[in-house]
């Protein structure tokens, strides 16, 4: 399942609160991300899992740069039995390019 970088925007400027996590290193994060992103880099997701599994049940929304880290993570969550996990399609950067 993806979302889309226009799907997102729309959903935040709607005013929906939504689970973002962003799977980028720190130093990345620090420079852009989105606003109300978490930030787990890849490398810890696996053994930070237990983070999230508060949302084990709601829509989890995962983004990288260019969405292949944030793949990566969607299937190491729905691996572990989260149901509902997107990733952004292409990542910061279509985020970015929305202006």
């Amino acid at each position: 399942m993806i979302i889309t970088a226009s799907e997102l925007k729309q959903r935040l400027n709607n005013g929906e609160t939504l689970n973002i996590v962003d799977v980028r290193e720190v130093y990345e994060f620090e420079e852009s991300k989105i606003p109300t992103a978490i930030n787990i880099p890849l490398g810890n997701i696996a053994s930070q899992i237990a983070e999230l599994e508060h949302l084990k049940n709601e829509e989890l929304i995962m983004q990288c740069r260019s969405g292949q880290r944030s793949g990566i993570a969607q299937q190491i969550l729905m691996a572990a039995g989260f149901a509902n996990v997107k990733n952004l399609q292409g990542g910061i950067l279509a985020w970015q390019a929305l202006g």
